[in-house]
């Protein structure tokens, strides 16, 4: 009689990098002849690849070993991704844990963890994190409608808030051939977009400690990749962001306009603090560049308040620069101590009271930023990406400049690209469509 495979379920915590990166690891495991479930079925095996750049870390990673272990008693549960490289015994002391893989061995937690066979003593396997210089190349594949494919690791920069350096290492990058290797892979699956994500993937091009290719470069060698219908750039510093990139993208048959610009504050002087590598100012002349040759572009703002030292005066410098910006939406964070960041040690320390007060006010101004973008675009014509997000009978999906569409659930839309006329805002604040049968036309790219 045949012997059953193991079975291996996973959870991601965090950002499209680390979609990217579980789903690559899970095909691993699938290669190796495990059976991948469901997180929510009993599995033998339980990955749980964590974030630390949201608050709660600790909070959410023992929530998820909790589930895992009341789903299945006797399972084998690893924590991998940037906590566990953060704080490995911290996680190795949550009830449940059997192993914590740091950066350097989380893609290797096949060949570290001896079968997964649980024991009494916790595995914690986490290189100190200058031992993370080798490049994993990952994607995302029949996760979702989207693929995120991953171009970058780590990060030079030392902004004085942030852990990722800590958590992820240094910048280094795949090669343009391989990244067109792993596209043309994606391309011959039913995939209709592609997220190009990293850590800072403007900084793409480092091999080796070696800048070797430059980001503009990958761009337009993944613009000929035929069978990917749409390309769209995850966040991007703004000092990354060259004329050259925007001006591709522009006239590009793929790559939609839609940027992620981090801001982080309006002050000056808060950037400086934050050690940022611009100022006001080239945000700027970033975005007024994307409006002039892309008027219809899609920009979304990542941006903190309550760092160390900021003011009312300087948030109201933040809110007033960020209401005159041409801007369609904001990611709003407020500032979260890190252990071993230079901002832990800042004086004049924003009350967390206060801190939640600006985060509202912020959260406020992005929706009337959005109801504004999707304003301009009713009565135009877009083309739609419907996905596998079914609610009340009603189908979403994406224009090319991100605008989020809700039309009536019809299962062979699903996964295609349609051509749509967009009609009004509905009372959760998404784009309605003409009736579907009026205007969908199929989208050739």
């Amino acid at each position: 009689m045949e012997k059953q495979a193991r079975s291996v379920a996973f959870y991601t915590l965090g950002c499209k990098l680390n979609f990217s990166e579980t789903s690559t690891i899970g095909r691993m495991f699938e290669a190796r002849g495990y059976q991948k479930v469901e997180f929510h079925e009993k599995a033998d095996i339980y990955i749980i690849n964590t974030c630390s750049v949201t608050d709660n870390a600790d909070k959410k990673c023992r929530k998820v070993v909790r589930e895992a272990r009341g789903i299945s008693p006797d399972a084998y549960i690893c924590i991998i991704g940037c906590y566990a490289q953060l704080k490995p015994k911290e996680i190795s002391e949550i009830p449940g844990v059997d192993a914590v893989l740091g950066a350097a061995e989380k893609f290797r937690l096949l060949d570290l963890l001896d079968g997964f066979r649980r024991s009494d003593e916790v595995q914690v396997l986490a290189s100190e994190v200058h031992e993370a210089t080798t490049y994993q190349h990952a994607f995302s594949i029949h996760d979702r409608t989207r693929t995120f494919l991953k171009v970058q690791d780590g990060c030079n920069y030392h902004c004085t808030f942030c852990t990722i350096p800590l958590a992820r290492g240094k910048s280094r990058s795949d090669t343009i051939t391989n990244i067109i290797q792993s596209a043309q892979e994606i391309a011959k699956t039913d995939v209709k977009e592609v997220v190009l994500t990293g850590v800072n993937i403007g900084d793409f091009g480092i091999v080796n400690g070696r800048r070797v290719e430059r980001f503009a470069d990958l761009v337009r060698a993944l613009d000929s990749v035929e069978g990917i219908d749409r390309m769209r750039i995850s966040s991007i510093e703004p000092n990354l962001l060259s004329n050259d990139i925007i001006d591709f993208v522009a006239q590009s048959k793929r790559f939609v306009p839609h940027f992620h610009i981090p801001l982080q504050s309006g002050s000056n002087k808060i950037l400086r603090l934050m050690r940022r590598r611009y100022l006001r100012e080239l945000y700027v002349d970033r975005v007024e560049k994307i409006k002039q040759l892309m008027p219809h572009a899609c920009i979304g703002v990542d941006v903190i308040v309550g760092f160390p030292g900021e003011t009312e005066e300087d948030f109201l410098d933040t809110y007033q620069f960020l209401n005159e910006l041409p801007i369609s939406y904001l990611h709003v964070f407020s500032y979260s101590e890190r252990t071993n960041t230079p901002a832990v040690e800042m004086q004049e320390v924003v009350p967390k009271k206060e801190r939640g007060r600006r985060s509202k006010m912020l959260r406020i101004l992005s929706e009337k930023k959005k109801r504004k973008f999707y304003e301009e675009n009713i009565g135009k014509e877009a083309v739609v990406l419907f996905e596998e997000d079914i609610e009340n009978g009603q189908m979403h999906g994406f224009t090319e400049n991100y605008v989020r569409v809700t039309a009536k659930y019809d299962p062979l839309l699903i996964n295609e690209l349609k051509t749509v006329k967009l009609t009004k805002i509905d009372e959760s604040g998404l784009m309605e469509v003409a009736e579907p049968e009026m205007v969908y036309e199929t989208h050739n790219g």
